[in-house]
């Protein structure tokens, strides 16, 4: 398994290594040991969630708040997605700026972003199948989100994806700074210190 850091500090790429023969495929697309050298500790998993998507459709960007916040660990197992990470936490040296990676059905890549930023992705076919692995069950009072479609964040969707179909209650979310002026935001100071609590502590200790 390969693993690159994306520009925005705590998310990473990872490409697994496929054995192919007449018979199909293998691969191993999530390995708990890889992901604890990478990151200074396991995935404390504790949900595992799965979304089908048509052509088009955008999903995101959602964020919880630290503590515990979700680390997520996402693939496509099925059609295409272009998965973005944005990096929320304020004080953050890349605040605002995001990355992006294609997850589908060929490479099989995954993507891990740490609790504390934003996720979103925009579906490249329809049935896009896409697994994610969190560190968290899902919590509404501490699950927040931002307009995909703010101009500060400025997500670029590709051509292909056609026009971005949003649910209401994404189109509804705040802009960045109307979510940093109501303080929903993560500081990078807190979210640094919450991930050296994890290297730190045994999994399984909240």
């Amino acid at each position: 398994m390969q693993i690159r850091e994306l520009k925005i500090p705590d998310a990473y790429e990872l490409t697994p290594k496929q054995h192919a023969d007449d018979r199909g495929l293998f691969l191993e697309w999530y390995r708990f040991d890889r992901l604890e050298e990478t990151i200074g500790h396991a995935l404390d998993l504790r949900q595992a969630n799965l979304s089908v998507s048509r052509k088009g459709v955008v999903r995101g960007i959602h964020f919880a708040s630290i503590p515990r916040g979700q680390a997520k660990y996402v693939t496509a197992v099925s059609g295409a997605v272009l998965d973005y990470v944005i990096d929320i936490r304020v004080g953050s040296p890349t605040f605002g700026q995001w990355d992006s990676v294609l997850l589908d059905d060929v490479e099989h890549r995954s993507v891990y972003l740490a609790e504390g930023l934003g996720h979103a992705f925009v579906a490249l076919t329809d049935n896009a199948t896409v697994t994610y692995l969190v560190s968290d069950t899902f919590n509404p009072t501490r699950e927040h989100g931002i307009n995909p479609l703010d101009s500060d964040v400025a997500l670029v969707f590709p051509l292909e994806a056609g026009v971005p179909l949003l649910s209401e209650k994404d189109t509804d979310g705040p802009s960045l700074m109307e979510a940093q002026s109501l303080g929903l935001l993560p500081t990078w100071a807190e979210s640094r210190a919450f991930y050296e609590s994890l290297n730190g502590s045994s999994i399984g200790k909240a």
